[in-house]
């Protein structure tokens, strides 16, 4: 029996063609808009995400495969509005891969000075000079299409430095490009040592928002998620300084989480019971004993993870002494334009809030 001959990317335009086509297509494909299929883009995204850090390369090829459906299906929508075609996609990302590494593609003298630093930030910069000339929109931070007086002069500036960082990205990821491009003209912290001090600084406004509201939180207490968000912003920037991707990071901890929990479950389900069928100090005994169990299996001596550990310092590297001095200072000094002492309450709040010149 023959082989049947392998697909093509052609082949794969053309069944997109072909469920789009009015009256013979397929129904549910022909009623989509790019606002219906943006969320299954971004899903599949992430299934792509979650193949590659479980390491299966069989289930990376189907989710590869599913994304690039996402591409070619915003593609033909575009097409159909007479925008664009799959094609000028290709074109685009090429020609721009090309532009945005001239220490491979360009001319012997780009070749030779190789790839310096910020040469892409330029690169890129120059593109959105050129977007704002050729009279495309300029996407500001906010998520907003600067248009009309909100458009970027010819050659000048872009309207706002933040602008271009999607708004649709996980909240975690979009902090971090935000700071990354706060830092580029020097908004940012030397080192990680005020990077913790801002972060005890928020924690403690976090603790007097909870305080004021009597220690009973309400859903929605607008003064605590502002607050609680100031203390993501700045895990967010001490991820950054530490190199460390957030949603990487916070993905492999709820998988810790769910991995230890079932612990839990399997054990008490061996002896007749569920969860709600057991204490507190059953549950927490079980996982102490998976957390023991997974670090004798893989010779870490890492902290609890997944489940909250008991309030303390930082653990740190033995040799930063000055982190490691930092860190036992919880409840010390915070950094002040170099003076004041942490003080509590509103009072305090209204001494350092927001006065800082430093990022958050």
């Amino acid at each position: 029996m023959a082989q049947e001959a392998r697909k093509t990317l052609f082949d794969l335009l053309a069944v997109m063609a072909a469920l789009r086509t009015p009256g013979s297509g397929c129904p549910w494909d022909l009623e989509q808009t790019f606002q219906t299929i943006a969320p299954y883009t971004i899903e599949e995204a992430y299934e792509v995400a979650e193949a590659i850090a479980g390491g299966d390369r069989d289930e990376l090829l189907e989710e590869l495969g599913d994304l690039l459906l996402q591409v070619v299906y915003h593609a033909r929508m575009a097409e159909e509005e007479g925008a664009f075609t799959f094609a000028d996609v290709v074109d685009r990302i090429a020609r721009k891969m090309l532009r945005r590494h001239p220490h491979v593609f360009g001319s012997a003298a780009e070749r030779a000075a190789g790839a310096r630093d910020g040469f892409w930030e330029r690169i890129k910069d120059a593109e959105k000079r050129e977007r704002a000339a050729a009279g495309r929109p300029v996407h500001t931070a906010d998520g907003e299409a600067a248009g009309g007086g909100r458009r970027a002069e010819a050659g000048g500036e872009e309207a706002h430095l933040l602008a271009g960082v999607p708004i649709a990205l996980p909240a975690l990821t979009r902090a971090v490009k935000l700071q990354k491009e706060a830092a580029r003209v020097g908004f940012d912290w030397p080192t990680l040592v005020p990077v913790l001090d801002k972060l005890k600084e928020e924690l403690g406004e976090l603790e007097d928002a909870i305080g004021a509201a009597g220690g009973q939180t309400r859903p929605g207490d607008a003064a605590i998620a502002e607050e609680l968000g100031d203390v993501l912003f700045v895990i967010a920037n001490l991820a950054r300084h530490l190199r460390i991707d957030p949603e990487a990071s916070l993905r492999a901890a709820n998988a810790k989480f769910i991995r230890r929990f079932r612990r839990i479950e399997e054990r008490l389900a061996a002896e007749g019971r569920s969860p709600r069928q057991a204490t507190l100090a059953e549950m927490d005994r079980i996982w102490n004993e998976a957390k023991a169990a997974e670090r004798a299996a893989s010779g870490s001596c890492g902290r609890s993870g997944g489940k909250p550990a008991a309030p303390g310092p930082a653990r740190l590297p033995a040799g930063d002494g000055a982190l490691r001095r930092s860190a036992r200072s919880a409840k010390g000094a915070v950094e002040d334009g170099g003076q004041g002492q942490r003080g509590t309450g509103p009072a305090r709040k209204g001494r350092t809030r927001r006065a800082r010149s430093t990022p958050a």
